[in-house]
């Protein structure tokens, strides 16, 4: 209880400074640095000048991914809590209710002690950052022991900030219109699983091929055109 107390302690006590200036992209990869300052740990005991520690790193963000209720109950790694809420979504809005699946990496990169009062470092960090124009940047205060907190705050806040974006550029191209014949899967589903035939030359790319269709339940669809994948072999 006393872990779950601090971590919400962690998120009340932190702030982005500096936004990055571009949303996330709708298609292709977004690189974003970020520096997270705190408040080194060791202050409490120690009583001299006034330090903080800048961590330095990325985070990428993958390029954003159309899924349906149908997809995500068929992904593994998720508790039985999630299954049951996924069916619950289904049932609201439907089994083939277009949403985006963010995927992030976190690279560390390195970290430094510098001089003065976090939120004045953190300031002159994301001043410096405007004067060369980077766009990509994010700038946060933190608590030193939750840092990694402070990441996944300005993640959510981002992601959410950046969706209807995302979700208004896929739709202005056609991706999220249902199609009839494959049981209401979004377009971007169905050029996704042509891509993969077309690329299914080895067993590795025929079992993704397999995966990817059975996540959006269309197996049935394409069984036969599978089948003679290997018929061609």
């Amino acid at each position: 209880m006393e872990d779950l107390q601090d971590w919400i302690r962690a998120i009340e006590q932190t702030w982005i400074v500096r936004y990055p200036k571009q949303n996330l992209a709708t298609f292709g990869i977004t690189n974003i640095a970020y520096y997270v300052v705190t408040e080194p740990i060791y202050r409490e005991i120690d009583q001299g000048g006034q330090e903080g520690v800048v961590r330095k790193g990325r985070v990428l963000a993958e390029k954003p991914t159309i899924i349906t209720p149908t997809y995500a109950l068929n992904l593994e790694g998720f508790r039985p809590e999630a299954y049951e809420y996924l069916k619950q979504i289904s049932l609201n809005i439907g089994p083939q209710a277009p949403g985006i699946l963010y995927k992030y990496k976190n690279e560390p990169e390195n970290f430094e002690i510098v001089k003065g009062e976090p939120s004045e470092i953190a300031h002159k960090i994301a001043d410096d950052l405007d004067k060369k124009d980077q766009d990509l940047s994010v700038v946060m205060v933190g608590v030193d022991e939750w840092w990694d907190v402070a990441l996944l705050k300005f993640i959510y806040e981002f992601t959410s900030n950046s969706a209807t974006t995302n979700l208004q550029e896929f739709s202005s191209r056609g991706l999220l219109n249902p199609q009839k014949r494959f049981e209401g899967a979004p377009k971007a589903a169905i050029d996704r699983i042509e891509k993969l035939f077309n690329e299914a030359s080895s067993m590795e790319d025929r079992d993704n091929l397999k995966s990817e269709l059975d996540r959006w339940g269309l197996f049935k669809h394409y069984e036969s055109r599978f089948l003679s994948l290997y018929r061609r072999s």
